[in-house]
């Protein structure tokens, strides 16, 4: 892994929305991630996005219907 490698459990917003959207049929942008980090969605420490715990988060809240 280079140091360009991003890492699934420390990534920046605009990093998990790419992957995100490259993973699926829909469209993700960093402007929705940054708005379900400020809805309460995990972060580390460091502003950065685990995504493990953040695709959690999203099922959870699919779950509840918000």
């Amino acid at each position: 892994m280079t140091a360009e490698t991003p890492r699934i459990t420390a990534l920046t917003p605009a990093q998990a929305a790419k992957i995100l959207a490259a993973a699926g049929n829909r469209r993700i942008t960093e402007a929705m991630v940054r708005a379900d980090l400020e809805a309460g969605a995990p972060t580390n420490a460091d502003g950065t996005v685990n995504l493990v715990h953040y695709a959690a988060w999203l099922a959870r809240e699919a779950a509840h219907g918000d």
